[in-house]
């Protein structure tokens, strides 16, 4: 009984140490004990003793200011990045897509309700914010349309249930029947488009990347109203698609 009582005592261990990971990755500051065990909503003294084996492996670091993310992350993310037939695939795409447009092309993959960046190429412009590699990005506004647009039935109302605000960058709401709708037609046009949702006066266009099991990554252009206007918007959309392909075409 004790034999086979250990691998589900590891497990339960290991998917505490990820729920607490978790929690710094929605973090922009150092966050207390107490803190992480609330938001991981694990036991004080279980919360400790698994930071402890983290920062002992220097996946969190600790200061008078509480605990935040180590270096030892950094390791995974570039084995990541160097690794991923996806991002392999893609690169030389984005880079071309950069060249042929004069815009910022990027590459996001959805994980769960959020987008990631996971590659940026800067065109002729470079962007007057920070897209950081890594950043996490609502699945509502700007690119994440053209992934949302791809979720079942099921996985859009869980997603939508779950969205605390539908706000863009100017303050402006768009209500669930006017995105369902906005989804249904970026399934017809095959991209999606966006003007100051994310980043106010920028503009984009994005494309899902076609996979069988359903599209999770998306390459995106970006830049400023002038340089996307909207007589160009359908320019882009077929210019995203075929970029879209390639990227597919070379991903294992």
């Amino acid at each position: 009984m004790a034999e086979s009582a250990k691998p589900a005592t590891s497990m339960r261990s290991l998917e505490r140490a990820i729920d607490i990971l978790e929690v710094f990755d929605a973090s922009q500051h150092a966050l207390r004990l107490t803190e992480i065990a609330r938001r991981a909503g694990l036991p004080i003294a279980t919360t400790q003793r698994i930071l402890g084996v983290l920062e002992a492996r220097g996946r969190v670091e600790r200061d008078a200011n509480g605990y935040r993310p180590g270096v030892g992350l950094i390791f995974g993310a570039h084995a990541y990045l160097a690794t991923s037939p996806l991002l392999n695939a893609a690169r030389p795409v984005l880079q071309d897509l950069a060249a042929a447009t004069g815009l910022t092309a990027s590459l996001f993959k959805r994980i769960g309700w959020f987008r990631v960046v996971l590659a940026r190429v800067d065109g002729a412009t470079p962007l007057r914010y920070e897209l950081p590699i890594g950043e996490r990005l609502p699945l509502h506004l700007g690119a994440g349309k053209a992934l949302a647009a791809q979720m079942t039935d099921d996985e859009l109302a869980g997603f939508l249930d779950q969205l605390d605000s539908h706000t863009r960058a100017d303050g402006s709401t768009v209500d669930r029947d006017q995105f369902l709708a906005e989804l249904s037609t970026i399934r017809e046009l095959g991209y999606s488009q966006a003007r100051g949702e994310r980043e106010p006066g920028m503009a984009s266009v994005a494309a899902p990347v076609p996979d069988p099991a359903g599209a999770s990554a998306a390459v995106q252009v970006t830049g400023t109203y002038t340089d996307v206007p909207e007589d160009r918007v359908p320019q882009l959309g077929v210019e995203l698609q075929r970029a879209a392909l390639a990227i597919a075409r070379r991903t294992p």
